[in-house]
């Protein structure tokens, strides 16, 4: 991918698609050509602690870095998987540098004038992709911390929106709360 006239290639991925509540967060990373940063792996494999560390590393070592959130409401307007796109699309868009190729986590994108290639398990198979894992995920998860101190019958902090059984037994107890989204809730809950 790499070559004299292609320097800036931000990969792509996001956090947050299964949970029942919460945003969907997606990060775009642009790195040097040369780099050299250890432990960079998809973040779904690392521990939180390894996430957390490697975090401001990842902002330390790139030319740039994006981030886009989508919330619970339009997720629930827009389904999950465009929603997702659009988390994408503003990762990419707060990027300080404009890239020449974006690398995608997935296989679909829309494209919106950049040039794009999907890569099925990207970020297992990309240093750029994994490092937005990286940053998606850690962005997502200390945002449903905080969460957590507005809503604290969920237990987001714990399992960052995802249907445990702890979440599912406190949406039946209080029912949903303004973050939950509506379009993934079962029909029986509060």
């Amino acid at each position: 991918m790499w070559d004299e006239n292609i320097t800036r290639i931000a990969g792509v991925d996001e956090a947050g698609r299964g949970p029942l509540a919460g945003p969907v967060i997606a990060a775009a990373v642009i790195f040097p050509k040369e780099i050299s940063l250890k432990g960079i792996n998809d973040s779904k494999k690392l521990s939180e602690k390894q996430r957390e560390e490697l975090f401001p590393k990842i902002f330390e070592k790139a030319f740039s870095v994006g981030v886009g959130t989508v919330d619970n409401i339009e997720i629930d307007s827009l389904n999950i998987l465009n929603a997702s796109l659009e988390a994408m699309k503003r990762a990419v868009e707060n990027l300080s540098l404009r890239p020449q190729h974006l690398l995608i986590d997935g296989n679909r994108y829309r494209s919106h004038g950049i040039p794009f290639t999907t890569i099925v398990k990207g970020d297992a198979k990309c240093f750029s992709i994994a490092a937005a894992s990286i940053i998606a995920k850690v962005t997502r998860d200390k945002l449903m911390k905080e969460l957590d101190e507005q809503f604290p019958v969920y237990g987001f902090a714990q399992h960052k929106g995802y249907p445990t059984k702890k979440h599912v037994e406190a949406i039946q107890k209080f029912g949903t709360c303004e973050i939950h989204r509506k379009s993934f809730v079962v029909k029986g809950w509060k």
